[in-house]
């Protein structure tokens, strides 16, 4: 027996590993003292929408940095969405060790992150961030001095800023402030909706996506050029992105529903004038390995026990060993109700864990379209044991409220509790591949529903629960189509529904939450405003409204604590603010009467 596994052990390394002869032992790879850090992260860009990747001329400012920089053309995201993808960045885990598994989540308390490490070595630190999945509700911006979230344009969830605003921002604060620093300036343009500036716009069938691409090349070119030259030449810059995106590749549209490559891959440029040279590597490294290769570069010892591995010896032109990329996507179970999924990938193959497994081999098919897990059931046993080892770790909780205080606020309330996180997904769960039409009829829908054409809306999305009654989105969007059509009824019964198919989905309870409470029902509506604030508990207009329906209510004392809390948490929102001195001057008068 002992043979036996010692071969297993063996053939499994080899099929894995991408491993090259250490270099450890040579001169450190340090960048020279006084360096500082500018992370740019680019939301949902493909690698071949760089010109330094595909040709062409509509990203100058990146390519340039990659030509004098280390490069490397597809780096491995672990789940196609914003929030997970840029907590693994911070962290330097994957999803499932920081819990983060979707956008909305809210990170949890306590996690070293690369802004509190350098804040810790003495290194004043500032986000900038463009897109709503960012903002600072859901927690990313521990270990920051500053996190700019000010986003002035959108609705609802797609609120977010555009580049030149945020490189302006970051560029105003990078001017007022002495080394050591670290700036993180996050670009959200490139993401659905595609509506670039009209000098941006550019040709062919991804022209509008381009376009934005385009804009948030010049923002960089803007942020680069406005930087002190004395404070340029001993810049460390890490340019790369959280997620692409599929435009008809395998089917899909967007991202977030599958883990092939067109989603998945990114790119990741080093650049640091002085301490490292101009280069390229065909390996794939992770985004989880970008912290503990800057903690290395810039001297700063990082957490213990991350997943991430330093590239700095394939940096200084060395070589190294970059494990297999763990990916995930709970995202077709939570928005839909379809199975999750979970891939493997090494430098060679792809292992794709669906309802109907999936095998790649990357070398010889690149655009993943030739499926052989039936002609590789060795490979597929072997990556498949691989990737439950992964993730046979035990992942944080990011949905239950690490905060007492807040907690016990919410017991004073009456608040008795509700699951802290959501149960596994049944195994008999649709394969997301099998439902690409229904996906399309529901982007249709929600394209329209945006658009303020609820009748035409709630017409498809009542034809899919129609077919698939279980349909998380469906009912979730079809609650809120009636709730903005002011039909409070309907609007009731379908977000009912849609907390019963999801009780963990912070959405679903604030609109089932708002439609109560529009709908004078207040002590219906209270116990899941309070479910909305333990879920999101850094959200101030859901504290707001909890004061509003306590007062409703006649518990006008409770509603002040609320108001109060909601405005500590945004002190800036001036209607925020209004609201409790509205509530005072009320708890004023009623008690001189």
């Amino acid at each position: 027996m002992t043979a036996i596994v010692s071969i297993r052990t063996a053939l499994l390394l080899a099929i894995l590993a991408t491993a090259l002869p250490s270099t450890r032992c040579g001169r450190s790879p340090r960048l020279p003292a006084g360096s500082n850090l500018l992370l740019i992260t680019v939301d949902t860009l493909r690698p071949d929408a760089l010109g330094w990747i595909a040709g062409g001329d509509g990203t100058p400012s990146i390519d340039r940095l990659a030509a004098s920089g280390f490069r490397f053309r597809s780096a491995v995201a672990p789940v196609p969405l914003t929030l997970p993808s840029h907590t693994t960045i911070m962290t330097g885990l994957d999803p499932r060790r920081h819990g983060v598994r979707a956008n909305g989540q809210v990170v949890p308390e306590g996690l070293p992150t690369l802004a509190s490490t350098l804040r810790g070595a003495g290194y004043a630190t500032a986000g900038f961030v463009s897109g709503f999945p960012l903002r600072s509700l859901f927690g990313l911006d521990a270990g920051f001095d500053r996190y700019d979230d000010d986003l002035p344009g959108g609705d609802e969830g797609w609120l977010e800023r555009p580049a030149l605003e945020t490189s302006r921002a970051a560029l105003e604060w990078i001017g007022q402030t002495s080394g050591p620093w670290f700036v993180w300036v996050h670009y959200y343009d490139p993401h659905s909706p595609y509506e670039p500036p009209r000098n941006f716009w550019r040709p062919g069938p991804r022209g509008s996506y381009e376009g934005e691409v385009s804009y948030a090349d010049h923002a960089i070119g803007e942020l680069l050029d406005g930087i002190p030259v004395a404070t340029a030449e001993r810049l460390l810059t890490v340019f790369t992105a959280d997620h692409g995106e599929a435009f008809g590749e395998h089917e899909e549209r967007d991202h977030g529903l599958f883990l092939y490559d067109t989603t998945t891959l990114v790119p990741l440029v080093f650049h640091h004038p002085d301490g490292l040279g101009a280069g390229e590597s065909s390996l794939s490294p992770r985004l989880a390995d970008l912290f503990p290769t800057v903690a290395e570069l810039l001297g700063v010892p990082p957490p213990p026990d991350l997943d991430g591995v330093s590239l700095a010896p394939l940096l200084r032109g060395g070589s190294g060993e970059i494990p297999p990329a763990a990916l995930e996507t709970r995202y077709p179970w939570n928005t839909y109700g379809w199975a999750p999924l979970r891939a493997l990938r090494t430098e060679r193959f792809k292992l794709i864990d669906a309802p109907r497994v999936e095998l790649y081999d990357l070398e010889a098919d690149p655009g993943e379209s030739n499926n052989i897990a039936l002609d590789e059931p060795a490979r597929v046993a072997s990556l498949m044991e691989e990737l439950d080892r992964i993730d046979s770790v035990v992942a944080a909780e990011s949905e239950t409220v690490v905060d007492a205080e807040i907690l016990e606020k919410l017991r004073g309330l009456g608040y008795v509790g509700g699951s802290t996180n959501n149960p596994a997904p049944p195994d008999d769960l649709a394969d997301p591949k099998d439902r690409i039409a229904e996906r399309d009829r529901l982007l249709a829908a929600e394209s329209l529903l945006r658009s303020r054409r609820y009748s035409e809306a709630l017409a498809i999305f009542d034809q899919v629960l129609a077919a698939d009654p279980d349909n998380k989105f469906a009912m979730l969007r079809s609650g809120m189509a009636h709730l903005k059509n002011q039909n409070l009824t309907q609007a009731v019964a379908r977000l009912v529904a849609a907390v019963e198919l999801d009780p963990g989905q912070p959405e679903a309870r604030y609109a089932l939450a708002d439609a109560l409470t529009r709908s004078n029902r207040f002590e219906e509506a209270l116990p899941h405003w309070m479910e909305t604030v333990r879920l999101q508990p850094r959200r101030a207009a859901a504290w707001s409204n909890l004061g509003s329906t306590l007062a409703w209510s006649g518990r006008m004392d409770e509603a002040l604590d609320a108001y109060a809390h909601a405005a500590e948490l945004d002190p800036d929102d001036p209607l925020l603010a209004q609201n409790l001195e509205a509530a005072r001057d009320f708890a004023r008068r009623s008690r001189a009467e």
